[in-house]
């Protein structure tokens, strides 16, 4: 965690917010169903031509501006998922920001491909990594947009729900995967400018049908 001089300096620093995308890092992981928070951020990063190549708080971060002027953090936990919460906490005591000033990116394997459910409090609903990150920040209030990644068919039980999220999108899923990654980068933009409220009006449900 920052120490004491690291605080002080970084008072003040309350008008930035984070977008924080889940995953597990190395190559093995990349592609998979549960690094979708992850590919969410490098979509964002893109938009303004840079990558996240800072470490910070053992995370990999972009520090981007935003339309209002802002600030904005995206941050990637290098800590794998379920140790996630080490990050939140450590860049929220960094930089003196409320646990509702982070909004957690994660995959839901309970929605099916394409689905968006952003709220701006909640349990962790069986979610490890958002698990850690409720029981690190200590609230329940923190905004998190859940990235629909289940199959057609719901999600498997047991073990095999293990592999399914550890596996990578089947290649006919990929178009929709690519469709979904912009649409929940375009809800991260909507909720750094305008909060969960607009974001939630406009963005919330299924993909919609390719034009």
């Amino acid at each position: 965690m920052p120490n004491d001089a690291e605080a002080a300096e970084n008072e003040g620093g309350s008008d930035i917010r984070v977008v924080l995308g889940l995953g597990n890092p190395g190559e093995k992981y990349v592609d998979t169903r549960h690094n979708v928070g992850f590919k969410v951020l490098d979509e964002m990063a893109r938009r303004r031509g840079t990558g996240l190549d800072t470490d910070r708080c053992r995370s990999k971060v972009a520090e981007v501006e935003i339309p209002d002027g802002g600030v904005a953090l995206l941050a990637a936990p290098q800590t794998f998922m379920n140790r996630s919460g080490y990050a939140a906490r450590c860049l929220t005591e960094l930089h003196g920001i409320a646990p509702e000033q982070v909004l957690v990116v994660y995959d839901e394997v309970h929605l099916p491909l394409g689905t968006l459910r952003l709220r701006p409090k909640g349990s962790p609903g069986g979610h490890r990594g958002m698990e850690s990150v409720l029981e690190s920040l200590g609230t329940g209030g923190v905004p998190r947009l859940r990235v629909g990644v289940g199959g057609e068919d719901g999600p498997p039980a047991g073990e095999d729900l293990v592999s399914f999220v550890l596996d990578r999108f089947a290649t006919a899923e990929m178009p929709s995967v690519e469709r979904l990654v912009r649409r929940a980068a375009d809800a991260c933009e909507a909720w750094l400018v305008g909060g969960a409220e607009p974001a939630m009006q406009k963005f919330n449900g299924p993909l919609p049908d390719a034009e």
